[in-house]
C-alpha cells in the first residue's frame, strides 16, 4: 500500500505511525461517505466512471481495511463525479517489481489507446471497468499478497479491454503527473496504417468470444471504410505447452479472426494470416506461464 502516489515516508516511532493510520482512516471515511452521497454528473463514461470508483474505494476502506487507498480512489471517484477526466493510474507511481513495470507499462499503454480511439463515447460502461480494473490490478500488484484479487482484477481488465477494441503501440514514457487531473482526450483518429488491434483468447483456445468479436466489427468497418490493400493476422500464444503445440494452436487463432472477418464480407483476398507460437511474447515470461496478454491475434492495415 502507498499512502501517497508517488510519496514514501517514515514512521519514526510507533506512535506516530499510529497517529498517521488515524488520520489517514479519518479522511477516507469522510471522502469515501461524499463520493457515496454526490450525485454525478458529466459524460456517462466519467458517471460510470465515479461508480465504479466508489465501489472500490469502499472495497478497501471497509473490507480491506486500506484508508490511503480508500482515500486515493475516492478522491478520483471525486473528480470524475464531477466531469473530469481522469486517467488511469502512472505505472511509475507504485512499487513494482521490474517484471510487473513492464507488464502493467504495455497494459497501460493499450488502455490510453483504446480510450483515445473513442471507446469513452462508444463504450462508456466499459471503458470505466477497463480503467477500473487497470487501477485495481496496479494496486493490488504492489501488494502483492492477496493472491485471488490479482488474477481477478487483471482478467476483468482484459475482458473489457477486449470489449472496447483494445489496441498496442510502444508504451509512452510516463507522464508523472498526479492521477487526480483534468485531461481532454487528444483529437484526431489514429491513420490506418498505424493501427494494430488486438483479439485476446482463453486459455488453449482459438474461438473468439464476445470482447474479441467487437474487435472483428471494428477492423472490418475500417477496412471497408479505408482504402485498405491487405490485412494482416498474427496469431500468437503464451508459454505453456510445447513450442510445436502453440505453432498450430496460433495459427488457429488467426485463422478464427481471418474466417470472422470473411463471415463479415470482408474480401478473402485481402486477409494475410501467419502464425508465431510462443515467439514475440507481448508480456515476456518464463517457459509455462499462462499469460492472457500473449493468448491473441494482431490485426495491421497495409495501405
Amino acid at each position: 500500500m502507498q499512502v501517497f502516489r508517488g510519496i514514501s515516508f517514515i514512521a519514526l516511532v510507533a506512535a506516530t505511525s499510529l497517529t498517521l493510520a488515524g488520520c489517514s482512516g479519518f479522511k477516507s471515511h469522510s471522502e469515501v461517505e461524499a463520493l457515496n452521497e454526490v450525485k454525478a454528473v458529466g459524460s456517462p463514461f466519467t458517471q460510470a466512471l465515479a461508480a465504479e470508483y466508489r465501489d472500490y474505494a469502499n472495497h478497501e476502506q471497509n473490507i480491506g481495511f486500506d484508508y490511503a487507498d480508500a482515500l486515493h480512489f475516492a478522491r478520483k471517484g471525486l473528480a470524475t463525479a464531477a466531469g473530469e477526466i481522469v486517467l488511469p493510474e502512472p505505472v511509475s507511481d507504485w512499487n513494482l517489481k521490474p517484471e510487473h513495470v513492464e507488464e502493467l507499462t504495455a497494459a497501460r499503454s493499450q488502455l490510453i489507446i483504446a480510450l483515445d480511439r473513442g471507446a469513452r463515447e462508444t463504450s462508456p460502461k466499459q471503458a470505466a471497468v477497463a480503467q477500473a480494473r487497470f487501477d485495481c490490478w496496479i494496486e493490488q500488484q504492489e501488494e502483492n499478497w492477496q493472491a485471488k484479487n490479482i488474477p481477478e482484477c487483471k482478467k476483468q481488465f482484459f475482458d473489457a479491454l477486449n470489449t472496447i477494441g483494445g489496441t498496442v503501440a510502444p508504451p509512452a514514457p510516463e507522464d508523472m503527473m498526479p492521477p487526480v487531473t483534468a485531461m481532454a482526450a487528444p483529437s484526431g483518429a489514429m491513420a490506418p496504417e498505424d493501427a494494430k488491434y488486438l483479439v485476446f483468447f482463453d486459455f488453449n483456445a482459438s474461438k473468439i468470444d464476445a470482447g474479441g468479436a467487437s474487435v472483428v466489427d471494428s477492423v472490418a468497418a475500417e477496412v471497408k471504410k479505408q482504402n485498405i490493400k491487405s490485412v494482416n493476422i498474427i496469431g500468437y500464444t503464451d508459454t505453456s505447452g510445447s513450442k510445436k503445440y502453440n505453432k498450430r494452436l496460433s495459427a488457429k487463432r488467426a485463422n478464427s479472426v481471418r474466417d470472422a472477418l470473411v463471415a463479415r464480407g470482408i474480401n478473402a483476398n485481402l486477409l494475410s494470416v501467419d502464425s508465431m507460437g510462443e515467439d514475440n511474447l507481448m508480456v515476456p515470461t518464463a517457459d509455462e506461464v499462462r499469460e492472457p496478454a500473449n493468448r491473441r491475434a494482431e490485426i495491421t492495415f497495409v495501405k
